[in-house]
């Protein structure tokens, strides 16, 4: 390809193609092209036909992994229908799409791709083209994409394992070290001139499956596939989304279930399936390097940090499921507890209404059940979990980026990202400006001016805070149904006059009901507003064009990211932060939107709220993902093969696979997007849920093996890429790690009724509604809630009925009483419990950041045994190198150097004769 053609991949409608065609011209549903692109036409033409005549027949071996020759290994696999077997309504979108098909089989041919032709032996219709790339190929794109391949064996000695002494115990939970074996070497970016210094003992294995599926993907996706005036239109991605192919993709190298009897199989899916993806092998730890061989480092990177976050969850869960029975345990002896279910305490204090009008009196023990369920939450136990977590963290993140420093030195990635990344086609493809490379100062094609990157980035950022407003919207949504509802239920269960006045159902309070309901409806409202944003994230970031991979990735990321977070965790701090806060009291009480009066937490705090907030959606989550993820994909391959199997004919490998689910187009992205969601929930809010941890790990458990046995078994294999580390999710996850601090020192200070409590235990002994003697929790409830006049009732908020014998009611809030001078006013124990709250957080986050800054300060990112092998092995390949280059240097001039000698012993000879001469 030319610097001066234009590529553009094809973004046209199929009346837009129609009409572009018209203006070049159609002669009997050909092409005219322009005279100066006849040669190159006419040369892919001839191309075409010769690929479209290696049509060979199936040589009725199923598990073959080559040619029908048997001796060259198919690399890739394409799908197509044939036409002319298939009527069209549309003649001209079948000749456009076969045109197309030719032209792209021929440039790969021209670009020295081997193609083999194979029809169906179920479907007809259907072709199977197998690519195979040639040994000339393999090292001339191995070196574009700096393929790091063997130098010689690694002979460095490993360091023993601290656990060797358990060995005997340990054995059982590891991989078959008799079906897995690696050999480890030391590695150099591929050259080709320098082929000599590899170490290459067999042609056809130097060069892994994996690598090789890299390369003609990479092939794949820049090969030409159409030619319109000066524009040139490439990529496989396109002829799949235009219907010229139905399918692409690699091989497995056998069925997952049974081991395959060809010769020279390596058999790692079945391996793969046994020692990972088999219910059976759930105990044992992955096989990470044949997953990285199988997968690539991308997959194996990614099961690499999950299995290393379900190992460290372990140990939070232990803690938060102790935080949990202690505080199970405490329930029936809480004191709090105990007089709110009193019947000579609770029983007889009653409380104001929640809302206007149609809410009436209650009872403080009709939330006898709510407060025992509070106490097994809101303890001093969850203050300590709280605080562990914060430290958890920590080392988490700082451990993850020690083992993932061991894994790229282990799988070759350490400079990956060094390395000059290819542009993405779809950017090379709109490429029609030009600007001086700041580094190179040579000229180079860009998809857009300065000013229009502006645009395309103010565009994205604008759509995206549209829908993050959207969520805050549907959010006030949720609040005004909170609102309505919690009217709708107190109306429903309230009693008719005050010796109704009697305990409401154990378990069913207007706020449980209107809580449980609201989680609900919050939780599909995420669901569907994911489904939306999904598809106008990809549409941003495509409009954005990055320029390669990973940049794409990581804009993705971060706004995929900003909406979920807004998306999931915005009800949770609602209720965190927000709901009870301002309600003012209920003689004043605040109203939203000037109609609906604020929500009220529940006299023991709005923790248990956020609790079953948090339940509703962290267990929805991982039901609704399970569906997706495995039963839709099981489904599906069900479906089609009962559909399409005849059990008499010998399918082969590519069909087999053929009828497996394709792979998505972003990978990893919704697996990440899912587990770091998560992490949000267990480190954000643990300090109101403790079980947090215990759901996580139980859910991560089966989420290791249930993504095993999905891309093993259901998926077709996934074209292996490289990476060094997560990518943008490791800042995202720091950023998670140091908000988490914050959000659990405000939820224990301002969602908790724990400094209140404390507070009242160490500082009051005179109150004003009782004197109790010091250091005791006994008249906590009492001192908790105020005094309200009933006859300081507006008439718009005054209860309907008659309670002529309720003088007085009781509202959560520290005011002084009716009477008083400053009435209705905050007391001074108000602005004890807010100097607490505030001097809490304040303690608390400067401790725990100061704790997390040691800790990241004394744990290094990179093992020291670790930067000695890295350093040890780049001064290897170094003298490596440099000897074979000497030796070559030496034996280009050794001849010259010969003569050189020569001469100068001729000239030292000449001038000794000339001096005996003079003398």
């Amino acid at each position: 390809m030319s610097g001066n053609d234009i590529f553009e991949m094809d973004s046209m409608t199929e009346t837009e193609e129609m009409e572009g065609d018209n203006e070049l011209g159609i002669i009997n549903e050909e092409v005219v092209y322009p005279e100066e692109f006849l040669p190159t036409y006419q040369s892919i033409k001839e191309g075409a036909t010769v690929a479209k005549a290696h049509l060979a027949e199936f040589n009725d071996k199923p598990d073959s992994l080559f040619f029908n020759d048997g001796v060259r290994r198919i690399d890739y696999i394409l799908v197509y229908e044939d036409e002319d077997k298939k009527e069209f309504e549309k003649r001209h979108t079948f000749q456009r799409r076969k045109r197309r098909r030719e032209y792209f089989e021929a440039s790969l041919m021209k670009m020295g791709m081997e193609l083999e032709a194979t029809q169906s032996v179920i479907d007809d219709k259907l072709l199977f083209v197998k690519v195979h790339m040639p040994w000339d190929v393999l090292c001339t794109y191995a070196e574009v994409l700096h393929i790091k391949l063997p130098i010689q064996p690694n002979d460095l000695s490993s360091r023993p394992s601290p656990w060797r002494f358990l060995s005997f115990i340990t054995k059982h939970f590891y991989p078959s070290k008799d079906l897995i074996k690696e050999t480890e070497f030391f590695t150099a970016p591929f050259e080709k001139d320098r082929l000599d210094f590899f170490y290459v003992r067999d042609k056809d294995a130097f060069f892994t499956p994996s690598m090789r599926s890299r390369m003609a993907y990479y092939i794949l996706s820049r090969a030409p596939y159409d030619i319109r005036g000066n524009i040139k239109k490439f990529g496989i991605t396109k002829l799949l989304d235009g219907g010229v192919y139905k399918a692409a993709y690699p091989l497995h190298d056998c069925r997952f279930n049974v081991k395959s009897k060809e010769e020279g199989c390596p058999n790692e899916r079945f391996l793969l399936y046994q020692e990972w993806a088999h219910p059976k092998s759930f105990y044992k730890m992955q096989p990470l390097d044949l997953i990285r061989k199988y997968y690539g480092e991308k997959i194996g990177i990614y099961f690499a940090w999950l299995g290393f976050y379900t190992v460290m969850l372990t140990l939070a869960a232990v803690v938060g499921l102790g935080c949990f029975i202690y505080g199970y345990n405490t329930q029936e002896t809480s004191t709090w507890s105990k007089e709110v279910c009193d019947p000579e305490i609770g029983g007889k204090i009653v409380m104001c209404p929640q809302c206007d009008r149609e809410c009436k009196y209650w009872r403080l023990n009709s939330t006898c059940e709510a407060s025992k369920k509070l106490c097994i939450f809101d303890n001093f136990g969850t203050l300590v979990f709280a605080v562990f977590m914060s430290i958890w963290v920590t080392l988490f993140l700082e451990f993850w980026k020690r083992y993932q420093a061991e894994l790229e030195y282990e799988w070759d990635t350490v400079e990956f990202l060094e390395q000059e990344e290819p542009p993405r086609p779809e950017y090379e493809a709109k490429c029609v400006y030009e600007r001086k490379n700041p580094i190179t100062g040579v000229k180079e094609k860009v998809p857009y001016t300065a000013c229009g990157r502006c645009v395309r980035v103010s565009l994205g950022i604008g759509t995206v805070l549209f829908w993050i407003l959207l969520i805050l919207a549907s959010i006030v949504a949720i609040i005004v149904y909170r609102l309505a509802a919690f009217f709708a239920f107190s109306a429903r269960l309230r009693a008719q006059d005050l010796k109704e006045l009697e305990p409401l159902k154990e378990y069913v309070t207007p706020q449980m009901a209107t809580s449980v309901t609201a989680s609900l409806i919050s939780f599909v409202v995420i669901m569907i507003l994911n489904i939306l944003y999904e598809r106008v994230a990809i549409w941003i970031t495509d409009f954005e064009l990055p320029r390669t991979k990973t940049d794409y990735e990581n804009s993705l990321t971060l706004k995929m990211f900003l909406f979920q977070f807004v998306n999931y965790y915005s009800s949770c701090f609602y209720i965190a932060f927000a709901k009870g806060k301002v309600v003012g009291y209920p003689g004043e009480p605040v109203y939203l939107l000037g109609k609906y009066r604020n929500e009220e937490c529940d006299p023991g705090g709005c923790l248990i709220e956020l609790t079953t907030q948090l339940s509703v959606i962290m267990g929805g989550k991982a039901i609704w993902n399970n569906i997706q993820e495995v039963l839709l994909p099981w489904v599906k391959n069900f479906i089609f093969r009962c559909t399409s199997v005849a059990s008499e004919k010998v399918i082969p490998r590519w069909e087999q696979d053929y009828r497996l689910q394709p792979v998505s187009k972003l990978g990893l992205f919704y697996e990440y997007l899912e587990m770091v969601i998560q992490f949000g929930f267990v480190t954000l809010f643990v300090a109101s849920f403790p079980l947090a941890p215990v759901l996580a790990l139980v859910n991560n458990l089966f989420e290791i093996r249930v993504d095993a046995w999905k891309i093993t078994t259901q998926f077709r294999r996934v074209v292996p890429e490289k990476a060094q580390d997560i990518g943008a999710w490791q800042p995202i996850l720091q950023g998670i790690a140091i908000l988490a601090v914050a959000t659990n020192a405000m939820i224990i200070a301002f969602t908790s009724d724990m400094i209140p409590r404390l507070v009242y235990y160490w500082s009051f002994s005179v109150y004003p509604y009782g004197d109790y003697s010091n250091n005791t929790m006994e008249g906590y409830i009492n001192s908790s809630l105020s005094i309200f006049n009933t006859s300081d009732f507006s008439e718009s908020s005054r209860p309907m009925g008659k309670f002529s014998n309720i003088t007085t009611c009781r509202y959560r809030d520290f005011r002084y009483p009716p009477g008083h001078a400053r009435q209705y006013q905050y007391n001074v124990y108000y602005w004890h419990v807010i100097a607490a709250k505030m001097a809490f957080i304040i303690v608390v986050e400067h401790i725990v950041y100061l704790t997390k800054f040691i800790l990241s300060y004394m744990i290094p990112d990179v093992p020291y045994a670790v930067k000695e092998q890295i350093k040890r092995e780049k001064y290897l390949t170094q003298v490596i190198l440099h000897e074979t280059n000497l030796k070559l240097v030496t034996k280009r001039l050794k001849p010259v150097n010969d003569e050189t000698m020569k001469h100068t012993e001729a000239i030292l000879a000449m001038e000794e004769m000339e001096l005996d001469y003079s003398e």
